[in-house]
């Protein structure tokens, strides 16, 4: 059966929540953990849309935190399909802070997750492939095979130490 490729706009999701007490630490700032809470969340839906599929979190790729979140602020998550593999894709979330009361608005991480397209009973199945159209799309999907390269030779090799 053959998969009809899709565009990543058709995967292009946005999340938008307000950043309140019980997300934050002492000092009034977001934890750390709730945002990747939310970029794993942000991710998948993204490749939901891609794959109609069920799907598992496989990997986290170069996740930094750039700028503090503090309480009362709109954090803002963007992602969007950015290659396809075989049974697996690369999805790239974008996380943005949003001052509420004056619109300052600041780029505070980008992650690349792969998620892993499975079938009710959890083996791997086949995902559609991504219509890359612009030199841009072309560019990233072309990291994204380089960042799986190296994630497969770190995988290799802590098997063969462990």
């Amino acid at each position: 059966m053959a998969l009809t490729p899709k565009r990543a706009t058709e995967s292009a999701t946005e999340m938008v929540q307000m950043v309140l007490p019980n997300d934050a630490n002492p000092l009034g700032f977001v934890l750390g953990g709730t945002v990747m809470h939310l970029i794993d969340i942000a991710g998948a839906i993204a490749c939901h849309r891609h794959t109609r599929t069920l799907l598992v979190t496989a990997a986290v790729d170069d996740l930094q935190f750039l700028h503090s979140i503090k309480v009362g602020d709109l954090i803002i998550l963007q992602s969007r399909v950015t290659c396809v593999f075989t049974t697996s894709l690369e999805v790239q979330v974008d996380v943005f802070s949003e001052e509420t009361l004056t619109g300052t608005r600041r780029m505070t991480s980008t992650a690349f997750l792969t998620f892993v397209a499975i079938d009710k009973d959890g083996a791997k199945i086949p995902v559609a492939p991504l219509l890359v159209e612009t030199e841009e799309e072309r560019r990233v999907c072309d990291e994204a095979h380089r960042r799986r390269e190296e994630r497969l030779q770190r995988r290799d090799m802590a098997k063969a130490e462990g």
